[in-house]
């Protein structure tokens, strides 16, 4: 059976990478799934869309080669809603106006700006929330 899931990414990827992979991984399960599934980056889990922040992780080793853009690519494609927090970008430095530049290829096709109001109505229309 079918499920609405709402997974937040909200853990500083430069303190527990893991835990962010592992979030954008179980998001990537449950669209793979068959899962109706929206996604929120907020604080500092908003680094997780920032291109040159994935490039450096996939650069590094610690995971097969392309597998994070590929598990974000299934979110981005797959996703019913992809939203980050507008503020918590501005804290890391991206802004609508320079958002061109630093986040992945295509994000204005995919992803809401946003903030509590998001977090608020994603998390009470779903039936599964995971938190990572």
């Amino acid at each position: 059976m079918s499920k609405k899931f709402f997974i937040k990414i909200v853990t500083d990827p430069d303190v527990d990478q893991r835990k962010c992979v592992v979030g954008i991984a179980c998001a990537a399960q449950a669209i793979k799934d068959g899962h109706d599934v929206d996604v929120f980056f907020a604080a500092d889990g908003v680094k997780m869309i920032h291109a040159a922040y994935l490039h450096r992780i996939n650069e590094q080793g610690n995971l097969p080669d392309g597998m994070i853009i590929g598990m974000l690519k299934v979110i981005t494609e797959g996703a019913s809603n992809v939203y980050c927090s507008t503020g918590s970008q501005a804290a890391n430095g991206v802004t609508k106006e320079n958002a061109d530049e630093m986040l992945l290829e295509g994000y204005s096709d995919w992803m809401t700006w946003s903030g509590p109001p998001g977090v608020i109505a994603l998390s009470a229309a779903s039936d599964v929330q995971l938190v990572y």
